[in-house]
């Protein structure tokens, strides 16, 4: 009897830890104190608890330069939140009877083509959506990134095929947005409806997401929407909103948190809207947040997790206790953002901010997990705080030595001369870079995106460093040159000068060749 008082004791005592609720007074100084401690101009949040918002306020300011305060209907561009959206409207395809995960993507793209044969002929539905290409990380993204290039949807299924595989297909996970692009246009020729007016239509208005677009475009009132900012040169800026139409399929939705909660509660409500409309099989909304490519779990793990990995267009793992975390985070230039679910508390978590610094959007999201969950206090501000401090740091670092030695190669008589370095070089899949001198500089710009443009700067004998104009994009690249036997340039290869360059910047996929 005592031993069944004991653990009827502790039941009680662990339900009501996994049930605590963050004091609102103490979340509203946390989000403060994260602003500061980022360098994070607006930061929205939003907490749903048991199917009701137990918190959405937007704190901090959403643009620099107009000083208009965030709130919670303030328009954030989600990113690859949207990965979620694309693959719900693709099961919703397959209740229709248009589609199968499993249907070869050639069956609805007779015109798609992968440097592989073999990898293109078999290639699925599900392959487009599970980054496991067998191409490396962020590879083509520089056909969409940053904003202001020409390609199109046309010219990435085009151009695939001239990405090389990293590792064999379906083997490894490597985050692919260009792939979710393709799966974006499987669904405009199986619906008949564009991805943007589908995702509108099939969903956000019976879903209940009054102010949310599929695109920044398509976002007519923009009086409460955010400017993006990040950090260039030491110090935080306001830069102009950057994302291609063509890639808004993989990340391209416009929302606040009081309608991505409203999407939150309609997931958790086994895909049935408040009205009490089903939109999606109970079969097909179970297959969305399956494991589909594993990913590693580290050895000593913050939330004791035993499994983690992709599945439909969402990240899953377990956390404290065996609990099902659903989740994906966001990014584009100038914000990040995060959503996370535990649909067993019936638990959502939504962070939106307008600075790129993930810290920011970890140290919320995992102080509110704590304390549903029943982890005591883990300070996570001070840990990702000195973490942050630290990166940036080390990232500064590494820069001003490659910029001191520039400097110090200027006027230096080497090899090679400005004749057997300017012309044009060409990748097949990005198009022309040419390279100029006006005889005191040189100048580097990508035809087919003019946004990267700049100067080319002495490294050494044989490699230069690229120094964008636009210094927000914190993307400066070594530009290493191979030459013939006359000293004269004949190809050229990128790779990045500090780990903090976002991955969407893949001039390490580029293989120039010289042409003229």
């Amino acid at each position: 009897m005592i031993l069944k008082r004991l653990l009827l004791l502790t039941l009680f005592f662990c339900s009501v830890t996994l049930s605590a609720q963050i004091e609102e007074q103490e979340l509203d100084k946390l989000v403060k104190e994260t602003l500061t401690t980022f360098d994070v101009p607006g930061i929205s949040v939003g907490v749903l608890k048991d199917g009701k918002i137990v918190y959405a306020k937007g704190h901090g300011v959403r643009s620099l330069t107009t000083k208009k305060d965030m709130n919670d209907n303030t328009l954030v561009g989600v990113a690859s939140n949207s990965k979620g959206f694309t693959c719900f409207a693709l099961a919703m395809m397959i209740d229709a009877g248009k589609l199968n995960w499993d249907d070869k993507v050639r069956k609805h793209i007779p015109e798609f083509q992968l440097h592989d044969s073999w990898a293109t002929e078999n290639f699925t539905v599900r392959d487009l959506v599970t980054h496991r290409s067998g191409m490396g990380l962020g590879a083509g993204d520089l056909m969409f990134f940053p904003e202001g290039n020409d390609f199109n949807v046309d010219d990435v299924i085009n151009n695939v095929k001239y990405l090389e595989l990293e590792t064999s297909f379906r083997s490894k996970f490597a985050y692919n947005n260009n792939m979710f692009i393709i799966a974006g246009e499987v669904l405009k020729r199986v619906s008949g409806l564009s991805w943007e007016a589908f995702i509108e239509t099939k969903i956000m208005k019976p879903v209940g997401m009054k102010n949310s677009k599929a695109s920044y475009n398509r976002v007519t009132d923009k009086s409460n929407i955010i400017e993006a900012h990040t950090r260039a040169e030491g110090k935080v800026i306001q830069i102009p909103h950057d994302w291609s139409e063509t890639a808004n399929a993989a990340g391209g939705i416009v929302s606040n948190v009081l309608d991505m909660m409203t999407w939150a509660k309609f997931l958790m409500n086994d895909a049935v809207t408040e009205s009490g409309e089903r939109l999606l099989s109970k079969e097909e909304f179970h297959e969305l947040w399956q494991l589909q490519t594993p990913l590693k779990v580290r050895a000593g793990d913050w939330y004791d997790s035993n499994f983690r990995g992709y599945g439909l267009g969402w990240f899953v793992t377990d956390v404290k206790g065996g609990h099902k975390q659903v989740y994906h985070t966001g990014g584009l230039l100038g914000t990040v953002t995060q959503f996370t679910m535990i649909p067993d508390l019936d638990l959502a978590i939504v962070v939106l901010t307008n600075q790129m610094n993930g810290s920011a959007f970890n140290t919320i999201t995992n102080t509110i997990k704590d304390s549903y969950l029943g982890y005591e206090n883990r300070n996570w501000l001070e840990k990702y705080g000195a973490r942050n401090v630290d990166y940036l740091k080390y990232n500064d670092s590494i820069k001003a030595a490659v910029y001191d030695k520039t400097a110090k190669m200027k006027g230096v008589a080497t090899l090679p001369k400005p004749e057997y370095i300017v012309g044009t070089y060409r990748d097949d899949w990005f198009g022309d870079v040419n390279i100029s001198h006006d005889g005191k500089t040189y100048s580097i710009k990508c035809k087919r995106s003019p946004a990267l443009s700049g100067e080319l700067l002495t490294y050494s004998a044989t490699t230069f460093v690229a120094k964008w104009n636009n210094r927000s994009f914190d993307a400066d690249v070594f530009v290493q040159f191979t030459f013939n036997e006359k000293g004269e340039a004949v190809s050229a290869t990128m790779k990045y000068i500090a780990p903090i360059t976002d991955f969407s910047f893949d001039f390490h996929d580029l293989e120039l060749v010289k042409t003229n």
